[in-house]
């Protein structure tokens, strides 16, 4: 996912990069730039968090930011700033990200569940 994550923010910032340039679209790209390059930097500070809390947090925080990325490819896709074909191609990688963020996240919640209940 770390690659994915990665190769994905490199799409994000050449779609901002066309949006500047081409479209003259100053304001949902920068919200696009933001929250999908947040994806893969989210995941990376989790792998190297502190503790499972820091963990779980930062992995929420990087399934947050994959749901607002769909938000805005939706938006600059409707306002008609994206192709439908670019928005779906984006929109297929960020909906994976959250089914693989979110099953990362019930893992681990029901790991440490069972682990609490273990232990009392």
């Amino acid at each position: 996912i770390q690659q994915k994550t990665f190769a994905f923010a490199v799409s994000i910032i050449n779609t901002y990069k066309y949006l500047q340039t081409e479209k003259k679209e100053f304001v949902l790209s920068k919200q696009l730039l933001k929250s999908g390059t947040g994806i893969g930097s989210k995941l990376e500070e989790a792998i190297y968090g502190q503790s499972i809390e820091d963990f779980i947090g930062r992995i929420s925080t990087a399934y947050e930011k994959a749901c607002e990325t769909k938000y805005w490819i939706k938006l600059l896709m409707a306002t008609e700033y994206l192709e439908s074909r670019t928005a779906s191609i984006l929109l297929k990688e960020t909906n994976e990200f959250c089914e693989i963020l979110s099953l990362i996240l019930l893992s681990v919640n029901k790991n440490n569940y069972q682990f609490l209940i273990g232990n009392s």
